[in-house]
């Protein structure tokens, strides 16, 4: 008989929940220092993961847990550059 493969569950940085991590979207530093969202998880650079709506964005924003996951300061353009990529995605 065969084992059920264990769903990778990973904690988002706004409402610090665990959750499973395909519920997520990848937030991404690049090697090159780029601030990225991954929906597809693929992409090279540290991943940090948060809930895929506004207000988990905000209350990580607010904690500055972006900034603490990726040890770098994040600047406000960035933050807009993530909202309007997840308002994309959710259009």
């Amino acid at each position: 008989m065969q084992k059920p493969k264990k769903i990778p569950q990973r904690q988002c940085l706004g409402c610090r929940e665990m959750k499973d991590k395909k519920a997520l979207i990848r937030v991404v530093r690049s090697p090159q220092g780029e601030i990225t969202l991954d929906f597809v998880g693929k992409k090279p650079g540290r991943g940090a993961y948060v809930c895929p709506n506004r207000d988990c964005l905000a209350k990580a924003r607010k904690s500055r847990a972006l900034e603490r996951a990726f040890s770098t300061q994040i600047p406000d353009e960035v933050y807009a550059e993530l909202e309007r990529q997840m308002e994309a995605a959710d259009g």
